[in-house]
């Protein structure tokens, strides 16, 4: 229940994370089910790739352009607008292929010591130093410098052209030795043709980041007709390929234009997850539930339907309702993070505090990049008299969004009131030292 947008009946959760960008943010959109649907999509190419498909996550950008790109190795970051013109599994596993083969063939690590030997930014920036720090690797954090200017992040994210080739052709064996259908590249870079030949501003992110020739396409068509098609069965993919798409496209376009296509959703569940959603939109809370109930019907051991369910009622204010549902979706899936915050959430809502601060605690010890979360962790622990711990978590939460100055300040605040040498008070150390380098860099 973390599929929040910032808007009155929103439901895309916006996590700012700055790439030590001064005018330029990126911000995720977190939902446990679309994340989830995501990792198992991407599951069988990581592991071909010889990447952990439970560390390397697959993270969705709110953007409405056309890319995909990697700033460390353990995230492969997509934009929604990619996601959006995809119709099948198979497409979506290209560009995870495609970027894991970056991870693999050292070009993020290369590029990684590149920056640091020319000293021409600070590093990477907040969203890697700051996400080290709060998963308590102070010493990575330390070593990664804060504030780059926009020429320095353009060259970082700018792969060459034989990189680019490196990674088509290690992208594709993955996708073979998966069973994927390596005409999902083909598909995908199709949709690219024709960008080389308009301006830089006009062209989508992808093509000024990942050069895209005539050449590298007709050789990945060479590789499609030498090779042909897998003969696995692809169905669970393209299962989860519909369910992350559709729910990501019932929250971003307008509810009606969802509820005019529930036909074309492919499944069942999903075209009641769609609706559920378009009708909570809509503010008609009844035919929402009857809809996602019908979906609970069918599935009643799948937890992120009563994640959802969770949602609808948090927004419509029925609190002890919403505490039931995502009471469900925690014991039907407890090692997930985002299931865990949007547990909190409601029992912070319904007035039990001290069961919301251990639920909340779960979910940062699962994952540390949800904002939402953080804010409320950090209520969480201020009603429960525990300041320097409620300032420690605002320090995080406006670090990991990016906004270093405001970091400090509560950073300075939470060392005054934890004990010295505990493990609180060390946290908040490398996120008030995270700050002092952005500010010395900004000089």
């Amino acid at each position: 229940m973390v599929f929040h947008t910032l808007t009155r009946l929103a439901s895309i959760l916006i996590l700012s994370l700055a790439f030590a960008l001064p005018a330029c943010a990126v911000s995720l959109l977190r939902d446990a089910d679309m994340e989830y649907a995501l990792s198992q999509v991407a599951a069988p190419v990581l592991k071909a790739a010889g990447l952990s498909a439970t560390r390397v996550k697959i993270l969705v950008v709110n953007d409405s352009s056309l890319n995909a790109f990697i700033v460390s190795n353990d995230a492969i970051y997509i934009h929604s607008g990619l996601i959006g013109r995809m119709d099948r599994a198979a497409m979506l596993q290209a560009v995870i292929a495609h970027e894991a083969a970056h991870i693999t063939n050292g070009h993020i690590t290369r590029r990684i010591s590149n920056l640091g030997a020319a000293r021409t930014a600070a590093g990477l920036g907040a969203a890697l130093a700051v996400l080290a720090a709060a998963s308590g690797a102070s010493k990575a954090a330390a070593g990664l410098a804060i504030g780059t200017q926009s020429a320095a992040e353009r060259t970082f994210l700018r792969h060459t052209r034989a990189e680019e080739s490196s990674a088509d052709q290690s992208g594709l064996r993955y996708m073979r030795s998966a069973g994927v259908p390596v005409s999902g590249m083909r598909d995908v870079f199709r949709l690219f043709r024709g960008q080389e030949s308009l301006s830089e501003v006009r062209q989508d992110p992808y093509i000024r980041s990942h050069p895209l020739s005539r050449d590298r396409l007709r050789a990945i068509e060479g590789y499609v007709t030498a090779y042909g098609e897998s003969s696995g069965d692809t169905s669970a993919w393209d299962y989860w390929f519909a369910r992350a798409k559709g729910k990501l496209t019932a929250f971003q376009r307008r509810p009606g234009w969802t509820l005019n296509r529930l036909g074309d959703s492919g499944y069942g569940d999903v075209a009641l997850m769609r609706e559920a959603v378009a009708q909570h939109r809509n503010s008609n809370t009844k035919k929402a539930l009857s809809a996602i109930n019908k979906a609970i019907a069918r599935a009643p051991k799948d937890p992120f339907l009563y994640d959802l369910k969770g949602q609808i009622l948090m927004e419509t204010r029925q609190f002890s309702a919403a505490t039931k549902a995502t009471t469900e979706a925690v014991r039907l899936r407890p090692s997930n993070g985002l299931l865990q915050a949007g547990h909190g959430r409601a029992l912070l809502a319904s007035g039990n505090t001290r069961a919301a601060l251990a639920a909340l605690e779960r979910a940062r010890s699962i994952d540390f990049r949800d904002g939402l979360m953080l804010r409320d962790l950090s209520v969480a622990y201020a009603k429960t008299g525990q300041r320097g711990m409620a300032s420690l978590i605002t320090a995080e939460r406006y670090a990991l969004r990016g906004r270093l100055g405001d970091a400090g300040i509560h950073a300075k605040r939470a060392i005054e009131l934890l004990l010295v040498g505990s493990g609180p008070w060390r946290r908040a150390q490398d996120v008030l030292l995270a700050s002092e380098r952005a500010i010395k860099k900004r000089r």
